[in-house]
């Protein structure tokens, strides 16, 4: 998820997440439904916040569902966690440092998570791009489970630049912008209910 405006360094304003720490809650709210449930974590799934508002250079924060504990469904909780990870030193490009248990930050772009993620399918969501899902795709048996790594690419209200996104293929999930945080959830239950998709 990429925060052009989201704060990389400072002291985060917890009553001001829209505005003067730059978009914050839309990242926020798109961490909370990458990973929340109605009751638990998505053990599968990691989502990795770009922090590229500055000042000085930007940052990435990993959420880990298979490791995270202590972090609950409420967006001010977890603003503080960011703020805690925002107010330390940025390590090294490429570098992931813990912060504690399922949450690391690492100095990057979205080019050097990209490049990490290697030759895993990465879908860059996109409302004038083709379809996600594929045609006359139905509901399957879930019996059929197939377990494949994905990376998905979302933006909060700005474009992402063209050339960030070569090398992934881009998909829509409607005519539509949705905020990310619906995105996210569509894009779940296309997932969680194993729906063909057009990659």
């Amino acid at each position: 998820m990429v925060g052009h405006r989201a704060m990389s360094k400072g002291k985060l304003p917890l009553n001001d997440l829209a505005g003067g720490a730059g978009r914050m809650d839309v990242l926020i709210r798109a961490m909370m439904a990458a990973l929340m449930t109605s009751h638990g974590l998505r053990k599968d799934t990691e989502i990795i916040l770009h922090l590229g508002g500055g000042p000085g250079p930007p940052r990435r924060i990993r959420f880990d569902g298979s490791e995270l504990v202590g972090v609950h469904a409420e967006e001010r909780s977890i603003a503080g966690q960011i703020g805690k990870v925002i107010a330390k030193p940025l390590p090294p490009i490429g570098q992931w440092q813990t912060i504690s248990r399922g949450i690391e930050h690492s100095g990057g772009n979205l080019q050097t998570t990209l490049s990490q993620w290697g030759d895993i399918p990465v879908v860059a969501l996109d409302a004038k791009a083709p379809r996600l899902w594929a045609d006359q795709a139905t509901l399957p048996s879930l019996s059929n489970e197939v377990e494949v790594d994905l990376g998905f690419v979302l933006s909060d209200d700005q474009p992402l630049e063209e050339e960030l996104l070569e090398g992934t293929t881009r998909r829509s999930i409607g005519q539509k912008w949705l905020q990310g945080h619906m995105a996210i959830g569509i894009v779940h239950f296309l997932l969680d209910e194993g729906v063909d998709l057009n990659l």
